[in-house]
């Protein structure tokens, strides 16, 4: 799949918008990710801290259980949005893994500059996916 500027760069500002609701209390890393289904939604999500800290959602998270709790599970693209340009967690990468290595995943700093762009594949090299339980 091939992004446009143009389009990277809605993700992305999408992304960094969405960052302004994340519930960051604790940490005060504010995330936001903005996921494209391959029917062309678009659904954003924020981390949402916890006192209780393993009970911490990422934003990457939030944005695919909002699409599949709405029917859709194919995704194009997903871009996530820090102040640093952070990478997803190892959690994340899995969540994207199960709903398919080529999602291309856009990495954004807070500045809306795009930092890096590869496919889930790449970011996951030897995934265990829903085929390894065939």
């Amino acid at each position: 799949m091939k992004l446009t500027n143009e389009e990277r760069q809605s993700l992305i500002d999408l992304a960094n918008e969405a960052r302004k609701l994340a519930y960051a209390p604790y940490s005060k890393y504010r995330v936001g990710a903005a996921l494209r289904t391959k029917s062309g939604r678009i659904f954003t999500g924020v981390n949402v801290e916890n006192a209780v800290y393993p009970h911490t959602m990422c934003a990457e998270r939030v944005a695919i259980f909002k699409a599949v709790s709405e029917g859709e599970t194919e995704f194009e693209v997903i871009v996530v949005a820090t102040d640093n340009g952070g990478s997803p967690c190892g959690g994340c990468r899995q969540v994207m893994a199960e709903f398919g290595l080529d999602i291309v995943v856009v990495i954004a700093d807070g500045s809306g500059t795009l930092k890096q762009e590869m496919t889930v594949a790449q970011l996951l090299p030897q995934a265990f996916t829903p085929a390894d339980l065939k």
